[in-house]
Order: structure tokens, then C-alpha cells, then sequence
């Protein structure tokens, strides 16, 4: 099925979708959902661009839906076939990554059954984070959690992952970033992820230390993530391909035609979280203009990379040897991507025409029902991919990658 064909069949969905995800708010004790008519957009069959403003609010609207009611095990473990006991945690990584762009969506539609989706939701868990003070992976949370509380204002919601950070700030790890040495401590399986020794890091936790530093003007979270940041990008950024090893264990690793590794979803989550910081970032930060040139050198590395069929492969540095599809990797570039061009930071004469592509090709990873398949599942390097499984963070990509689609559209820039 084509693009434009799936978007006009989507139109028929739209209420049976609307329905499923009330029958998820339900299974919370939320009571978040209104009408279809007050919720959807226009149920027109006219065929229509992929680009237009309206497709980009049905088929972004349609995959927050379709996670949204399978918040519970029962209800995503088919599509999920390995790493449950992680994806069932609710203030982990896995699911935090959906509220990230479940709430980014939110703001860029000014949807209130989303914001009360994710208040709700937020509340049941107390704000609180994961249990493991320094992991990176158990502060992700903190990033939907802070940007409720800039709509709500409401101190409680900042305060667990707060006191978190204060305690890491009075006893900051000084762990090597070398991924070899084991840990004997419960919930690390390696010593160096009390700090940010994985590329993957780079988006789990420095956004919410740059966002507390802007919601509380003190500047010491801030400076802490910012050395921490450099610390690991100065490790693992390889300057030659412009591109990040995911960590040190792929150092000497190479792919079959003798490449480096370059796993897409790792490049992915640092420049995903590259647009957080540097969106953040006080403008006379003395290191500001570096998270810039950082964000620029990887966009230029990644069009690079881009298949003819507008996806990125899970190796960036060997499409040839993994031709299958994968959406995660591809919608957090795309995101990217997009939110480059709509702030000026990338030129639309080299950059419009890959973000393009990149979203065609989103789209046709997202089944009739709403579902965005072709996800890889949890891993730390590229592997297998399938048509229908999926992921959390697969969803929340996919909607970073449409509010920053969106944010274009209403700019005027996707015009036809």
C-alpha cells in the first residue's frame, strides 16, 4: 500500500482508534477522553499529501492512540517478543521514551487529553524515577515529568528527580567509562553506567539536567551535564564518520565489509536529545555553540547514510549488509531533522529532501490500526528487525519525529 493511499484509509480508523485509547485511560482509573468528534481531526476520505498539516495530526495522532491503549502487559506483550521485564516498568526508559514524545505532541497540538494522559498518569507513579540514582536509563522520565511541570506548574513534579540529582551532586561517580569492568551492584550490570558511558545515555539524561537548570536557575545542574556530556562525547564521538560509537566495546568491533559500527538507534538517541539541550541552553552559554556544531556534523554524517527508501539502516556504515527496514533509528533522525529546519540551524536546499523521505518512509511503517512496526527491539548494536513488532520508544520517536513534522507544515516549509 502505498503513502497516500494508507493516509486516506487511516481516515476510517480514526474512531475505532479514539475508542481503544479511552479504553486504555480506563484500565488507569483515568477519564481523559472526550467524543471522537472533540478529539479527531477531519474525517475527510479526500486524498491527501502526507505533508499536508492534517495527515501529519491523523497518522501522529493515530500511533499515540494505538500505544496508548496498550499501556498494560496483557496488551503490548504480543507485539514485544523480548526485554518484558524492563518494558513493563513504568518510570523506566522504555516507556519514558513514549511520554517524551507523547508530551512533545501534546504541546505542538495543544492536546489536553494527552496533557491529562500524562498528568495522570505521572501522577500514579508520585514523579518519582526508577530506583538506580546514577543510571542515565532512570532519569528519562524526568523529561516528560519537567515539561508537565512547566504547563502545571506544580513543584511536586519536579521534586523526586530533583533530590535525586542533588544527591548525585554531593557524591558524583568517578567511574571509568570503560564498558569491560563488571559490577557487583544491583541494577548495573557494568561499573561505568553510574555515569554516561553509552552513547544511548546522551538522551536519557542530560535534557532533564539542562531542563532543571532552566526551570530552577541554578546553574550547578547545568555544569554538571555539561562536563559529563563532553566527557562522554570527547569517548565515543569518532570525528572522521561524525558519528558515535555506542560504546567501548565497539571500539575495535567491525562490521563483515571491515566498517565500523555505527548503530543507528544510538546515533539516534544522542541527536534526538541534541535538539532538548541545545533548545535549553542559556544563549550566552560559553559551550552552546559546541552542542551546535556537534548537532550540525552528525546532520551531515546522516544524510549521508540515508537509504534510496528513505530509511537510515540499523548500521549506518553497512546498508548493504542490513537492507530490512527500521523506523526507531530513522524517526529520531528525522525528528531531528525536521527540528533543524524549522529553527534555521540546517539550509532547506540540503536537508529538506532527506527529512522528506525520511517521513514517507515513517509512514509507511505505520499499519492501518496505527501501530509503527519495524522497530528493533531492545539491543545495544544493529540486529533483526520485523515488520510487526514494536516498541514504547519506537512509538515516542515517531511522535517526536510528527510534532517536529508538524512544527514545518504550520511554517509552510512542506508545501508541495
Amino acid at each position: 500500500m502505498g503513502n497516500d493511499e494508507m493516509v486516506k484509509t487511516r481516515h476510517t480508523f480514526a474512531t475505532s482508534l479514539l475508542l481503544s485509547a479511552c479504553m486504555g485511560f480506563g484500565a488507569l482509573g483515568l477519564t481523559a477522553c472526550g467524543s471522537a468528534s472533540e478529539t479527531t481531526t477531519s474525517q475527510s476520505a479526500e486524498k491527501r499529501s502526507i505533508f499536508s498539516e492534517a495527515s501529519i495530526i491523523d497518522v501522529t495522532n493515530g500511533v499515540a492512540d494505538w500505544q496508548m491503549a496498550r499501556m498494560e502487559r496483557p496488551e503490548w506483550e504480543p507485539y514485544v517478543p523480548s526485554f518484558q521485564h524492563r518494558t513493563i516498568e513504568k518510570r523506566g526508559w522504555i516507556q519514558g521514551t513514549y511520554f517524551k514524545g507523547l508530551v512533545d505532541w501534546a504541546a505542538q497540538t495543544d492536546n489536553e487529553r494527552y496533557f491529562t494522559f500524562l498528568k495522570n498518569f505521572a501522577e500514579n507513579e508520585d514523579y518519582q524515577p526508577e530506583a538506580r540514582i546514577y543510571h542515565a536509563d532512570d532519569h528519562v522520565v524526568g523529561q516528560y515529568y519537567f515539561a508537565l511541570y512547566e504547563k502545571y506548574k506544580d513543584p511536586a513534579m519536579i521534586a523526586p528527580i530533583q533530590e535525586v540529582f542533588d544527591k548525585i551532586l554531593e557524591n558524583p561517580s568517578t567511574v571509568s567509562l570503560d564498558f569491560g569492568p563488571k559490577s557487583k551492584e544491583e541494577g548495573y550490570s557494568h561499573e561505568c553506567l553510574k555515569r554516561w558511558c553509552w552513547a544511548d545515555a546522551l538522551f536519557m539524561a542530560p535534557p532533564v539536567w539542562t531542563k532543571l537548570s532552566k526551570i530552577t536557575g541554578d546553574q550547578k545542574y547545568l555544569d554538571f551535564s555539561d562536563k559529563e556530556t563532553w566527557i562522554t562525547t570527547d569517548y565515543l564521538f569518532d570525528e572522521e564518520a561524525g558519528l558515535f560509537l555506542r560504546d567501548s566495546r565497539f571500539f575495535e568491533r567491525r562490521e563483515e565489509n571491515g566498517k565500523k559500527i555505527y548503530w543507528s538507534r544510538g546515533n539516534g538517541w544522542v541527536f534526538a536529545g541534541l535538539t532538548d539541550i541545545i533548545d535549553d541552553l542559556p544563549a550566552d552559554y560559553p559551550s552552546r555553540q559546541r552542542y551546535i556544531d556537534l548537532y550540525k556534523t552528525m546532520a551531515a554524517s546522516l544524510i549521508e547514510k540515508q537509504a534510496e527508501n528513505g530509511y537510515w539502516p540499523v548500521s549506518l556504515d553497512a546498508g548493504e549488509l542490513y537492507p530490512v527496514k527500521e523506523s526507531s533509528g530513522t524517526a529520531f533522525f528525522v525528528a531531528g531533522l525536521a527540528w533543524g529546519l524549522a529553527n534555521g540551524t540546517l539550509d532547506e536546499a540540503t536537508y529538506m529532501e532527506p527529512t522528506r523521505k525520511g517521513w514517507a518512509a515513517l509512514n509507511d511503517a505505520v499499519a492501518d490500526d496505527g501501530m509503527i512496526g519495524w522497530v528493533q527491539q531492545v539491543g545495544y548494536a544493529p540486529d533483526k528487525v520485523s515488520a510487526n513488532e514494536t516498541q514504547f520508544y519506537g512509538a515516542g520517536a515517531f511522535l517526536l519525529a510528527g510534532a517536529a513534522m508538524l512544527e514545518l507544515a504550520e511554517q509552510g516549509k512542506l508545501e508541495e
